[in-house]
């Protein structure tokens, strides 16, 4: 099989991945929904079946994911009318999308940025794999969704979009040098830009209104119904964060919504992805969702929401410390739609937002 014309190497916009549909490289088992394709990427969606497992597992090679759920399954769900997936489980789900990609196509998955903003740990395995999300170039069959939900219990049905899928042909990163380019051409982010394997970002603990940096899930709360959009009441899930130091102490184990200091811009001819900082740089994790696309922030300034957990032991995050880095590509052509300009985006021109399904 080929891969889409197109007239360089890097990520594929959406019309290439609606010709890798056409040519059976990308198998739906039914029409996609509205919106499923986005600028630079695909959204998954669960099937109708959830195993409940004992713990997360990669199939590994020369293995199925069908083969290892044989024996880590301890009872199945049937999502078709909907089902709660509880708190500390972990669940597999097969996804409704398959592949068949080109020998030179390879992807990559992430969780979607309310999926991540709900500390719902989602990632994508496949027949054979060796990592979690991602999908070596000429990879022929399932995917499968597994879901562990951190801090809130979640109802989920058939359908529901958690996931989302980035194709490249090769790779096409930015270097250093040509990001220190572009932003003297045009800024990519507000202030002065950090360039070293990729554009860093650094977090905002200045206080806004009533002292508010952030939020921190409650460990004991009810069910979220994930087709209720602003419905929830902040409050009766997560804990305000508030300080006058321009600093907080992380809790191990516990999960936090917090704000990038900058405000970044996704061009249209690129696409991003959100990656650890450095390993060594503290106690605790920055980002689930980590896909940037093509027209974020672009004539709207945009801060990344960064979804925070902390490891063994408590940590003093102070205002304006590194957390993270984008990792710039280029484009493989440019996507027929944008994100916000095109698209009822809900994250674009953002601050410190928490999921959709909460009230503003």
């Amino acid at each position: 099989m080929m891969a889409p014309d197109l007239p360089q190497r890097g990520v594929l916009p959406d019309h290439a991945i609606e010709a890798m549909t056409q040519s059976g490289q990308i198998r739906p088992d039914r029409p996609y929904a509205e919106t499923q394709v986005q600028p630079a990427s695909l959204d998954l969606r669960l099937g109708t079946q959830a195993y409940r497992v004992r713990a997360s597992f990669l199939a590994g090679a020369g293995n199925t994911v069908a083969d290892r759920l044989a024996e880590f399954t301890m009872h199945e769900v049937d999502l078709t009318h909907g089902a709660v997936l509880e708190k500390g489980c972990v669940y597999l789900v097969p996804l409704m999308e398959g592949l068949a990609l080109p020998g030179t196509i390879s992807a990559v998955a992430n969780a979607k940025s309310s999926t991540g903003r709900l500390d719902l740990l989602t990632r994508t395995i496949t027949d054979r794999g060796t990592e979690f999300d991602r999908i070596p170039a000429g990879y022929e069959g399932r995917l499968y969704a597994e879901i562990c939900p951190r801090s809130f219990s979640v109802l989920v049905r058939p359908g529901m979009r958690l996931n989302q899928i980035r194709f490249r042909d090769g790779q096409a990163v930015l270097s250093d040098a040509e990001l220190k380019a572009r932003h003297a051409e045009t800024p990519l982010v507000s202030g002065e830009a950090v360039i070293s394997d990729g554009l860093g970002f650094s977090v905002d603990l200045s206080p806004g209104p009533g002292g508010l940096v952030g939020f921190r899930a409650k460990p004991h709360t009810g069910v979220i119904d994930l087709d209720n959009i602003g419905h929830y009441a902040p409050a009766e899930f997560w804990e305000r964060l508030e300080t006058t130091e321009g600093r907080i102490i992380l809790d191990p184990g516990a999960f936090y919504i917090l704000v990038s200091q900058e405000a970044v811009t996704i061009p249209p001819d690129c696409a991003a992805e959100m990656a650890p900082y450095l390993a060594m740089v503290g106690e605790f994790r920055v980002h689930y969702a980590g896909f940037f696309d093509p027209g974020f922030g672009h004539g709207v300034p945009a801060r990344g929401v960064l979804e925070v957990r902390c490891h063994e032991a408590p940590f003093v995050l102070e205002h304006g410390q590194v957390v993270g880095r984008l990792v710039y590509e280029r484009m493989a052509a440019l996507p027929r739609t944008l994100y916000g300009a095109d698209l009822a985006s809900n994250y674009q021109g953002q601050g410190l937002k928490l999921s959709k399904h909460f009230r503003s």
